[in-house]
């Protein structure tokens, strides 16, 4: 969970044609699977696809919103919310929150890549047997813990020659450690 701090002060509210006082005020943000859902749900496209994410910074505030864990925040505390405070969110939003790293050795085919939505997450869930309770988990951790449960449900094939030579390799080990010639 990230927590921020929304600086207060006093506003001019043109519509009204009178100032206003903004408290300090501390947000709790989670970019989970159901924040995902959220957005997706109200600008009916991907979030996580560079073509089709937030493009403008009404998309960005409306996805702190649906990533806000706190009831009855104003609107306009989410438009007085500082440069410093979008950095701390995209920080957050890209940190990998996880040490593990996945190498994909397969060849992707050209033209073939998925398009990841927050039904396809829930679709992978259900099919790795993930609980739901993890909807609430930082999707990047969400998205990793899918991305092991299919390597190790599909292991990688490996050709005949790289067979071989991962037998041949363990028997010259084998032959060493034993000091053996067969």
């Amino acid at each position: 969970m990230l927590k921020i701090t929304i600086s207060g002060g006093e506003f001019w509210d043109s519509s009204k044609e009178e100032f206003f006082t903004i408290h300090p005020m501390t947000l709790h943000l989670e970019h989970s699977l159901i924040s995902l859902t959220r957005w997706e749900q109200h600008y009916k496209r991907p979030f996580l696809n560079e073509k089709t994410g937030p493009q403008t910074l009404e998309e960005t505030i409306y996805y702190i919103k649906c990533m806000c864990m706190d009831e009855d925040v104003p609107d306009y505390v989410f438009d007085n919310m500082t440069q410093e405070n979008y950095q701390e969110v995209i920080d957050y939003i890209h940190d990998p929150m996880t040490a593990t790293t996945i190498t994909d050795n397969r060849k992707q085919k050209q033209g073939k890549k998925e398009i990841l939505t927050s039904e396809l997450i829930y679709y992978y869930m259900t099919t790795f047997n993930i609980p739901f309770e993890c909807e609430k988990w930082h999707l990047n951790n969400l998205i990793t813990l899918i991305q092991i449960a299919s390597a190790k449900n599909n292991p990688e094939k490996m050709s005949k020659a790289d067979t071989l030579r991962r037998n041949a390799a363990a028997s010259k080990a084998w032959r060493a450690a034993h000091h053996s010639k067969g």
